[in-house]
């Protein structure tokens, strides 16, 4: 092996290690947000707790056990983006990058911040809902790092050395990123996400009058949106297109994209379960709560997998997600419920002769089972760090 070749594939190791570092750091904030959010759909779903898991973060449910639930699970879920980018950037140029990268990841899953750089270029707002997610905060992770690395490398005088890691080199990596990640990153997602938006809702009226393959064409496109980022800006647009329809007494794309959304964490779990060897050993843990987490519609569970190999992970999950929202649309399905998972199942609709309830859990199978198996076919065996190592060793 060419020495060119060699300082690629180290290279390329050390940078899905960083990544594996940021994701390591994440899955505890996965597993308690997602954990916490799901006891408080089961909680809302009982008769006596005070509220429903369709009302439990309105007005109406505060001061609830649900609504502290999720309030808690919604956090935890919430900070994980940016524990993502931080540990990324950390791995990277330790201490100096961690809070830049932390900070610049959160900044661009604010929506409002978003629209207004929109405005500052003289582009619309869009409706200040888009947000980076996670492949945003990846981005920001791997930015921050290495420009807070370059600051760190700098020849500085002894006067400024013991400020260099706590206040020079966040705040000169901040400043420089600032811009990039607000015009380079957070406009373009705040664009696509209007764009999306609109041709969603042209592709709904062709399917609302055409055939069945139109509506399982519309379900596969919502499907594969909603496992595209898991709760970045393209699930976002799927998610609110679907749920503006509710109101409306169209409930065939909420079922879609409820589905849709179940699969990717019971997919990746099916997997870590089946194949234990094509993963790290503490994937197999997330693998439990991402169980929890996709039984109760929270897509985000399937994220730590798909961080850390987005390039086979995330073409199976929209695979086995579109599957599932095509079939679903096939069959007639609708939810009136715009959240709760395995919660509101009582409430599924069908559009023949299989029950609602029995059609929904039919097309989580499906989709769990083509997720399932798509990824374990594409991923390798996962080879221990300590090996790699040694492998680039011998190499050089």
């Amino acid at each position: 092996m060419s020495s060119t070749d060699s300082d690629f594939r180290s290279k390329l190791t050390s940078l899905k290690d960083d990544v594996m570092t940021g994701v390591s750091y994440m899955i505890p904030f996965v597993t308690i947000g997602g954990i916490f959010l799901a006891l408080g759909f089961a909680w809302a779903s009982l008769p006596f707790s005070g509220t429903t898991v369709e009302t439990m973060f309105e007005e109406s449910a505060r001061g609830t056990l649900a609504w502290f639930l999720g309030q808690m699970g919604g956090l935890g879920l919430e900070i994980m983006i940016p524990i993502l980018g931080g540990y990324i950037a950390y791995a990277i140029a330790d201490r100096p990058g961690l809070a830049p990268g932390f900070l610049l990841s959160y900044l661009i899953q604010q929506g409002g911040v978003l629209a207004e750089a929109n405005v500052v270029l003289g582009l619309p707002a869009g409706d200040g809902g888009a947000a980076a997610g996670f492949l945003g905060a990846i981005i920001a992770g791997l930015l921050a790092g290495y420009v807070a690395l370059w600051f760190k490398n700098l020849d500085v005088p002894n006067a400024i050395q013991p400020m260099m890691p706590v206040l020079i080199i966040p705040v000169a990596t901040t400043a420089v990123l600032l811009p990039v990640m607000l015009f380079a990153v957070g406009v373009p997602v705040a664009i696509a996400n209007a764009e999306l938006t609109g041709w969603l809702e042209g592709l709904e009226n062709a399917a609302g009058a055409g055939t069945v393959g139109q509506a399982a064409l519309l379900g596969a496109i919502l499907g594969a949106m909603m496992a595209f980022d898991m709760g970045g800006p393209v699930n976002k647009v799927a998610y609110v297109f679907s749920v503006g329809l509710v109101g409306e007494q169209i409930y065939g794309p909420m079922a879609a994209v409820m589905i849709a959304g179940m699969t990717p964490p019971l997919g990746m779990a099916l997997s870590n379960f089946l194949a234990e060897h094509k993963y790290p050993d503490e994937m197999y843990e997330n693998a439990k709560s991402a169980t929890v987490m996709g039984f109760s519609f929270i897509t985000e569970g399937a994220i730590p997998y798909a961080a850390s190999d987005p390039g086979r992970v995330i073409p199976s999950l929209m695979v086995g997600s579109a599957t599932a929202s095509a079939l679903a649309m096939a069959l007639g399905v609708g939810m009136p419920a715009p959240h709760g998972g395995i919660f509101v199942l009582p409430l599924a609709r069908g559009g023949g002769a299989i029950p609602g309830p029995l059609a929904f859990l039919g097309c989580i199978a499906v989709g769990t089972i083509v997720t399932g198996v798509l990824v374990t076919l594409l991923k390798p065996d996962h080879v221990p760090e300590t090996e790699t190592a040694a492998e680039t060793t011998t190499a050089d």
